[in-house]
């Protein structure tokens, strides 16, 4: 992964392939952002006039490359947009940072070192430019060329397959290493963004090599380096267990479905939050197939999973005052001989029965089993994350994911820890009136309901494996999960690690006590 420190130099004197400042939108043109202020004398103060008979305007995904004037140590700078300049007595804010930021550092693929001098007055600056940074430099090499193994973390220029390495290392200027707060920032950051982007690896391994066993034998590996513990539930004890959402869905492919449970102590929490993640490493549909276009990306239906595997190791990195148990729901929907079929009621782990209508609603079968079983530990919270509806994807469109809950005040704590760490999100409705639609003549409820409102028929579904008391959240991250555009910002093509963002605060804000 991309290397990064904090630097007291000067952007003058800093010896590196390239220096980052910031552009603005400003009322008569470009204006260049706190933090380039070495740079800009560099051209005489002229850079953003420089800047503006090249083009630049400042708008924010802008990235515009200008040979260096022979008073910087580095041959290239690269002005990235910010927006518009803030008012008076306001600061650029963190996700406007992180994202420019981002663009930056996937302009400079390829490079070995370059010198962030973006505006960071607060260590909350330092935090975004540091995340943007690292996350904007991921890339996921490990299937190109001939290479059997990813190139190592760090390492610039490109592999055998001609295709750029990412940035090799980020030094941020203006920050103080010596500085507490700083120093924090720049840790957390790189803690964070690692794990961010462990999920991004596993969502985007294709499933002939990441499927329930390897998915698990992967978290295994994690909670041993960091201090997890890992349990891990298979075929056999599912079946002991009674784990009738997990086999059915998992029943048509030869690769048996896994439960694997996360833990994370500290010896002086107060609470207990329970995540728990869909894990289906691929999804065909099973016997209601999949029609041809729908198929492809199929690998991404662990998103959830990875989003908890991270979000529980990144817990135990920053050594929160809380405790966190993770639920990865694993299995492969496959059809086959052994496959579930539509018509099928099956047996839940909560003993309730399911009348399989679809078997392409798989996810909140696996969920629903899972929700059972972390609710037993009577946790504070459960939040599951999954990417579970196509209808929530046409609701909000493919960079937002709805949180349901059956605590509002709950939901709308999530919605806005969401907001404060840059990930889209709304809050979503769960109207009592629909769930009749899932009455079933021959089990206690049918995995399907109306058409319409589909995303809140599976919220409503999820909610009746929830435990009695337990307050609960749903995060449905279809659209954010996996993006099949160009990237932008700090969001890379493919898997995203969407939502571990928002997990990670909020175990920091349960351990704070800011959450009741």
């Amino acid at each position: 992964m991309t290397a990064l420190t904090l630097s007291t130099a000067g952007a003058a004197t800093l010896r590196a392939d390239a220096i980052v400042v910031g552009v603005a939108k400003g009322a008569k043109g470009p204006v260049v952002a706190p933090g380039a202020e070495a740079v800009d004398k560099a051209y005489d103060g002229k850079l953003a006039s420089v800047l503006e008979s090249l083009g630049a305007t400042g708008a924010e995904g802008e990235a515009t490359k200008l040979p260096a004037p022979s008073g910087l140590k580095a041959p290239i700078v690269i002005a990235v947009g910010l927006g518009t300049v803030p008012a008076k007595d306001e600061a650029y804010g963190a996700e406007t940072l992180r994202r420019a930021a981002g663009v930056a550092a996937r302009t400079l693929s390829g490079a070995k070192k370059a010198a962030f001098a973006l505006p960071t007055e607060a260590a909350e600056d330092i935090a975004a430019v540091a995340e943007g940074a690292l996350l904007g430099a991921y890339a996921f090499t490990a299937y190109r060329g001939t290479e059997r193994k990813p190139a190592k973390s760090g390492a610039a220029g490109k592999n055998d397959s001609g295709v750029k390495q990412p940035l090799g290392e980020v030094t941020l200027l203006g920050g103080k290493p010596r500085d507490k707060a700083h120093k924090a920032a720049v840790e957390r950051a790189i803690s964070l963004t690692e794990e961010i982007n462990r999920a991004r690896d596993l969502i985007n391994t294709p499933p002939n090599d990441l499927y329930p066993e390897t998915f698990a034998a992967i978290a295994t590996a994690a909670g041993k380096e960091h201090g997890v513990k890992v349990q891990v539930t298979d075929e056999k004890a599912l079946v002991k267990g009674g784990y009738g959402g997990l086999l059915g869905v998992g029943q048509g492919s030869e690769h048996g479905p896994r439960l694997v449970r996360l833990e994370y102590t500290h010896a002086k929490a107060k609470k207990t939050i329970a995540l728990v993640g869909k894990g289906i490493t691929y999804d065909s549909g099973g016997i209601s197939l999949k029609p041809p276009g729908h198929n492809e990306t199929m690998k991404c239906d662990m998103s959830g999973a990875a989003a908890v595997l991270a979000a529980v190791v990144s817990a135990a990195r920053l050594g929160l005052q809380v405790n966190v148990t993770g639920w990865l729901a694993l299995a492969e929907n496959m059809p086959s001989g052994t496959a579930t079929r539509p018509g099928d009621v099956l047996r839940m782990y909560s003993g309730k029965t399911v009348e399989v209508l679809n078997t392409d609603a798989e996810g909140r079968l696996v969920l629903a089993d899972a929700i059972t079983r972390a609710s037993e530990e009577k946790p504070d919270a459960i939040v599951d994350v999954a990417t579970l509806t196509g209808a929530m994807v046409v609701a909000l469109g493919n960079r937002t994911f709805g949180i349901m809950s059956n605590d509002d005040a709950f939901r709308t704590s999530v919605h806005e820890i969401a907001e404060e760490v840059g990930e889209a999100s709304w809050p979503m409705p769960l109207p009592s009136e629909l769930l009749k639609g899932m009455d079933s003549p021959t089990a206690d409820i049918a995995n399907m309901g109306e058409r319409m409102g589909g995303g809140l028929v599976a919220g409503l579904f999820l909610k009746e494996f929830v435990g009695e008391g337990i307050t609960w959240a749903h995060l449905d991250i279809a659209g954010p999960a996996f993006h099949e555009g160009a990237p932008y910002g700090y969001t890379p093509k493919g898997g995203t690690g969407s939502s571990v963002r928002t997990l990670v605060r909020l175990a920091e804000r349960t351990a704070a006590g800011d959450l009741g």
